[in-house]
């Protein structure tokens, strides 16, 4: 097949273009030819979504949509493979050109602000459908800014994604939470599938991720906490910082966290954790920064436990596999599509997250830790369910959609 493969970005912002990087070496080494239609060429500090050697790349802020198309046409595409296109228009082309299916990674199309979340007056889960009543709660439960425009170009731009999604052939998804999203709005049953997501182990030395940490619980006088992401409000990391007292309390033991990443909450948690370290001088808490995901690798190894206290309901959420391929338990709020990957008892505990609370996340930390030969089986879930979102696995599902959708009979 002749597949393009469609994206905001050419270089590797976040999760989707990780997602990107994987698959179109797994596509080149079955035999397909890819290409890339992007928006942008943006964030030169960051690397390069990889193209086997030859093949194309159309940038349409470089070229304009018109030629992008044109050039698009030319090289005789089977499936177009959509991602996160942030323009309509050129979307809109797009699926002029061939047949196409759109992977779902975020809420497009069915939230205002593409969180589907409410910040106040406590942060929640947002179950409301996409639509006109969107407007009574722009404000009142801060979806979005304040300014009326913003809140009428964002409604205009979810309204006009919707109805694109509406006219691929498939749209796909990584989790059932996200397939219900797209039926109930509107999208027929039999054309929107969910298939296991593609997460590729972490780069380090390898090692049986089964017993990597085996001795961690009974060795070490701390309990020692790892959080990776985005540092925004919904994130949750606010409130984790704020669980660490009464964590400490319940632990009867140090604590240390380490938080990766970075964003624009960053100063406001560092100042939380300097609060916290100075009335409780056993918790330890690390600012690292954003690390590679070689980085990454060390730091789930020195860890006990993966917290991801997402406040909004994550599509999926694929640095919790991550940290499981390193035999590390995980702990999060009950929200989204969380549930794909994160069983209650077999790989970490879940957290109620309607409304999440700090004792629920105690609660949670507590079931991981409290107890050694529980704690030994669920490094040994965490494993094997992060196995179940093989890159082999995932492409055989993939090529067999593209390949209906391209050829179908």
């Amino acid at each position: 097949m002749r597949i393009v493969l469609a994206n905001c970005n050419c270089r590797r912002e976040g999760g989707i273009e990780t997602y990107l990087d994987t698959i179109i070496s797994a596509l080149h080494e079955a035999g397909h030819d890819v290409a890339l239609c992007h928006e942008i060429n943006e964030g030169a500090e960051r690397a390069l979504i990889e193209l086997p050697k030859g093949a194309l790349s159309w940038c349409a802020k470089d070229l304009g949509v018109d030629r992008t198309i044109a050039a698009v046409r030319e090289w005789h595409p089977d499936v177009i493979y959509s991602h996160n296109l942030l323009g309509v228009e050129l979307e809109r082309r797009l699926l002029d050109v061939a047949p196409a299916v759109f992977f779902a990674h975020t809420y497009q199309g069915t939230c205002i602000s593409g969180s589907k979340a409410f910040s106040v007056p406590t942060p929640r889960p947002c179950s409301r459908r996409f639509g006109w009543g969107c407007f009574l709660h722009f404000y009142p439960r801060r979806c979005g800014g304040l300014n009326p425009a913003t809140m009428l170009s964002l409604y205009r731009r979810q309204a006009n994604r919707l109805a694109l999604i509406k006219r691929y052939k498939i749209v796909l998804t990584h989790s059932m939470h996200m397939r219900t999203e797209y039926i109930r709005h509107g999208l027929p049953d039999d054309s929107v599938l969910t298939v296991p997501y593609c997460v590729k182990p972490l780069p380090a030395i390898e090692e049986d991720v089964r017993s990597a940490n085996r001795t961690k619980i009974s060795t070490q006088g701390e309990w020692r906490l790892a959080f990776a992401g985005r540092m925004d409000f919904l994130k949750g990391g606010s409130l984790l910082l704020k669980t660490l007292p009464l964590l400490r309390s319940r632990a009867g033991r140090p604590l240390r966290l380490r938080v990766a990443g970075d964003g624009p909450c960053r100063q406001d948690w560092e100042v939380t954790a300097s609060r916290i370290r100075h009335s409780s001088p056993d918790i330890n808490i690390e600012f690292t920064g954003w690390l590679t995901e070689e980085q990454l690798a060390p730091l789930f190894d020195s860890s006990d436990v993966f917290v991801m206290p997402s406040l909004l309901p994550e599509p999926f959420g694929t640095v919790g596999v991550q940290a499981g391929f390193r035999g590390l338990p995980s702990v999060a709020f009950d929200v989204g599509g969380i549930r794909t990957w994160l069983i209650d008892g077999v790989n970490g505990h879940l957290a109620a997250g309607d409304p999440p609370t700090a004792e629920g996340l105690v609660e949670a930390i507590v079931k991981c830790l409290n107890d050694d030969d529980h704690y030994l089986n669920l490094q040994k879930g965490a494993a094997m369910m992060a196995r179940r979102f093989s890159v082999e696995r995932h492409m055989q599902d993939l090529l067999k959609i593209l390949e209906a959708v391209a050829h179908p009979k």
